[in-house]
């Protein structure tokens, strides 16, 4: 995980080993370094609340599905097919903007656009692109890339990269553990 304060001119990294089951979302940070504010404040806090939206048993209310989107289908070119999609409702989970899908349409590559609410007075105009890949044959996020306008602190990113070593319980290949998206991320 990286962010960065444009303002400010800081930034923090960190390293973390995460693990999603049925008795839910743990983390343990293995390395840190960069400013301790961003750090605390940003990085930290982003694990904390994804561990209680897990808790609470709000994951269901990201997924990309009709009980969530209402889709229509945009375009083509570049080979990819991009569809449009519309939040049923304000949510800080949810993305309006569309989503980018292989030429075939059978592989969702990213979602892009900005989030339908803010996730607090203090945050807005938070636009994100999740970035997504087959990790040994199961369709994963890979990164997720944000820029924020923060008052205050002007504006601000966040980048999250996902390397694997198990999906499902089952061990990931050597190989595909480390997946790099097609981006350069700031």
């Amino acid at each position: 995980m990286h962010a960065r304060s444009e303002h400010f001119k800081q930034e923090g990294w960190l390293e973390a080993w995460t693990e999603m089951d049925e008795g839910g979302f743990r983390y343990n940070i293995v390395s840190e370094s960069g400013s301790d504010y961003i750090r605390g404040k940003v990085l930290k806090a982003v694990l904390k609340r994804e561990q209680e939206l897990v808790a609470d048993g709000n994951c269901r209310r990201s997924e990309l599905t009709p009980e969530n989107y209402e889709f229509e289908e945009a375009s083509a070119g570049d080979g990819e097919r991009y569809v449009t999609i519309k939040p049923k409702r304000k949510d800080i989970l949810l993305v309006d903007g569309r989503m980018v899908l292989s030429a075939d349409g059978r592989d969702l590559l990213r979602v892009e656009g900005r989030l339908s609410k803010n996730p607090s007075f203090w945050t807005s105009l938070v636009n994100v692109i999740r970035h997504y890949a087959r990790v040994d044959g199961v369709r994963v996020p890979i990164a997720t890339e944000s820029t924020a306008k923060v008052k205050f602190a002007g504006l601000s990113f966040l980048d999250v990269h996902y390397d694997y070593e198990t999906i499902n319980g089952r061990s990931v290949s050597q190989a595909a553990r480390r997946i790099v998206p097609p981006v350069t991320l700031r």
